[in-house]
């Protein structure tokens, strides 16, 4: 007796091709959601800045210093989450050659739309001596959010300051200061930077694109946490 094989339908092959298109079809339409979720456009829907600041200094590593300056400028968005972080450690050095560990971060995010004074931020730093008297550790975490009605853009001579200042943060890496003048340094060029933007923001428009309800004024908010 001979056994045929069952023959699949062409119904049912096309059937399966049709789920393998809407299946990779599906794939591709949240790969472009995830993109537009990302990239901090004006047509985005939601987006996310991290940055952060890192130094462990030890005894093969006895002076470390590390720095973050961004600047992160969205367009109309649903959501926005900041995250800036800070993090210092000295660790298991002499009493006689003791460490030196420094870390500063500074962030700077732009929102717009009627949703732009919701920006979900955390501003943190940590700095910490682990078995390491005597050590010098510091950590500040500056973060700075615009929230204005319409997209901004800085200005050039803004922009110009910005990068002034971003260029003294870094040159606090050769600085023979104590740990409170670096961080009273460090405090003053926030403040630079605070100055920086609020005049940005009084010049930018005060009225909303969607309409005079959604009106409101361009607000400036500083988040300082050093340790």
């Amino acid at each position: 007796m001979t056994h045929r094989k069952p023959r699949t339908s062409a119904m049912a092959k096309t059937a399966v091709r049709l789920g393998m298109i809407a299946t990779a079809g599906m794939a591709v339409a949240a790969t472009t959601t995830s993109a537009q979720a990302s990239s901090g456009g004006s047509h985005s829907f939601m987006s996310t800045a991290v940055d952060m600041a890192d130094t462990h200094a030890d005894r093969m590593h006895v002076n470390q210093f590390d720095e973050s300056f961004k600047i992160h400028q969205f367009g109309p968005l649903v959501a926005v989450t900041a995250n800036n972080r800070a993090m210092a450690q000295s660790a298991g050095c002499s009493v006689y050659a003791p460490c030196r560990s420094i870390a500063l971060s500074y962030q700077i995010v732009t929102a717009a739309g009627r949703n732009a004074r919701l920006v979900n931020a955390t501003n943190i730093s940590r700095s910490a001596n682990d078995h390491c008297e005597g050590c010098q550790t510091f950590a500040g975490a500056y973060q700075f959010v615009v929230a204005t009605p319409q997209e901004m853009t800085f200005s050039r001579s803004a922009r110009s300051q910005l990068a002034r200042i971003h260029r003294e943060v870094t040159a606090l890496r050769a600085s023979n200061q104590s740990i409170p003048e670096v961080k009273k340094r460090a405090d003053e060029l926030a403040q630079e930077v605070k100055s920086v933007l609020d005049r940005e923001a009084a010049s930018a428009p005060h009225r909303s694109a969607t309409g005079p309800l959604d009106s409101f004024r361009p607000t400036v908010t500083m988040h300082r946490h050093v340790d």
